[in-house]
């Protein structure tokens, strides 16, 4: 098995080396990880400043680019192969509900399912890197347990995994769940440069506003570990209809 790891936290964070060292004892793991940190790149590609990757003194190489600029540039080239699976993370902090149209973690993890690869964005739910190695274990169970129901090297998948900051025997089996819901973010931070120029920091995000039985929110409280299936189809199907007909309301009264 052949596992591509990147994150979006940089190359040297907690939590990528954690899920390293648990997943190189069960597999063949290449690293390509962003040089800085690069969270709510979301799936941002860098096209217009050229882009450079480095070794590290621990083997990992690492882009002055984007996450998904490093699963992009291993897979079309870099590697030389095909990876059996593309793993983002371990990230610090959660990327629940509408987090993951903003995440760094969920874009990498996205880069390898559009190339039709498996692929799994992983996170911790609170910051800090509290259990880091139990968050690590678990995914190297999940990985496992992938490969034994077939599921690695069939058609592609995306899913969004949150882990609780617990000890190992704290945490609960994983659980599926929907995306849920946050409240609007906080307002814009703004200070004064030295210059006295406006800066403007983007505030928090949002509280969990649907935080129901089914969610990711609901079920992370409870301590499980969330594992949410996403897709990239942004189409609203079931608006269709409406808009056709609406459409075609627009269409006559512009032939009248």
């Amino acid at each position: 098995m052949k596992i591509l790891i990147s994150n979006d936290d940089g190359f040297r964070a907690e939590g990528i080396v954690a899920l390293y060292e648990a997943l190189k004892t069960i597999a063949e793991v290449e690293v390509v990880a962003p040089e800085q940190n690069n969270s709510a790149k979301s799936n941002a590609l860098t096209l217009h400043t050229p882009l450079y990757m480095h070794r590290a003194d621990n083997g990992f190489r690492y882009v002055n680019g984007t996450p998904a600029d490093c699963v992009h540039i291993a897979l079309t080239g870099l590697l030389g192969y095909r990876p059996d699976l593309v793993i983002s993370g371990i990230n610090n902090g959660a990327n629940m509900g509408d987090d993951t149209l903003y995440s760094g973690t969920v874009g990498a993890a996205m880069e390898g399912y559009l190339f039709g690869i498996p692929a799994m964005a992983v996170s911790q739910i609170d910051k800090g890197w509290a259990h880091i190695d139990s968050a690590a274990f678990k995914v190297r169970q999940l990985v496992q347990q992938m490969q034994a129901g077939d599921l690695l090297g069939t058609r592609p998948w995306l899913l969004n995994v949150n882990i609780p900051n617990l000890p190992l025997e704290q945490i609960k089996p994983a659980r599926l769940c929907r995306l849920g819901r946050r409240h609007a973010a906080e307002p814009v931070i703004t200070q004064l440069d030295p210059r006295g120029q406006t800066m403007y920091w983007i505030g928090n995000a949002g509280a969990a506003m649907d935080d129901s039985d089914g969610t990711d929110f609901h079920a992370a409280n409870l301590g499980h570990v969330v594992v949410t299936p996403l897709k990239v189809d942004l189409t609203d199907h079931a608006q269709l209809d409406h808009w056709s007909q609406a459409f075609g309301r627009i269409n006559t009264q512009n032939k009248a």
